[in-house]
């Protein structure tokens, strides 16, 4: 008796070179670990937190010549097979020649993620493990529903909680000395 055996081949991750193959549709698509994900537009209050905290961060850091702010759609491609879209994304000048005419290409000063109703997981568990793995230095979490803003460090360990902001808070960053962000507008 012959006995033949086949080996599945697991399917093979995609990859950025597929990803700019996607349709210019309006919708939001992110590759995470060679898988595609797609993302429904953002609700009002998500865009309005966005806008009010780019705007804040653009005035303190973008026009002082510290940093350059990116809001959502930029693609942050992190290598082949991970390029993602962050709510907001930081980049100090003595690192901005990861900023190049198709993306941002290597690991920014700091992401900034705003928790959407539809994919809350996403944000809070399977962006902070890709983030932790490129070694993102700061990680923000901002919980629109709750209004606290959640900033995470990165330490040899992976992430660890540096502060966690109320919307009576003023946010703060190690890297950014004279950032002072009042949270009450940005939530208001």
């Amino acid at each position: 008796m012959l006995l033949c055996t086949m080996a599945s081949a697991a399917p093979r991750p995609f990859t950025y070179r597929e990803y700019r193959l996607l349709p210019e549709d309006g919708k939001q698509y992110e590759l995470i670990g060679g898988d595609f994900f797609v993302n429904p537009a953002p609700a009002t209050r998500h865009q309005t937190l966005s806008r009010r905290l780019q705007y804040a961060l653009m005035t303190q850091l973008e026009e002082t010549g510290l940093a350059q702010v990116f809001n959502a759609p930029v693609d942050l491609l992190l290598d082949d097979t991970n390029c993602v879209q962050p709510d907001l994304v930081i980049i100090r000048e003595p690192n901005s020649a990861i900023i190049t005419e198709r993306a941002i290409e290597g690991v920014p000063d700091v992401v900034v993620e705003i928790v959407s109703k539809s994919n809350p997981d996403r944000d809070r568990f399977l962006k902070r493990q890709l983030y932790e793995r490129f070694r993102i230095p700061e990680y923000w979490i901002v919980e629109p529903n709750t209004g606290y803003l959640q900033a995470l460090r990165l330490e040899n360990a992976g992430y660890v909680e540096r502060a966690r902001y109320d919307r009576s808070g003023t946010l703060t960053c190690p890297d950014f000395p004279t950032l002072s962000v009042g949270l009450a507008k940005i939530f208001e």
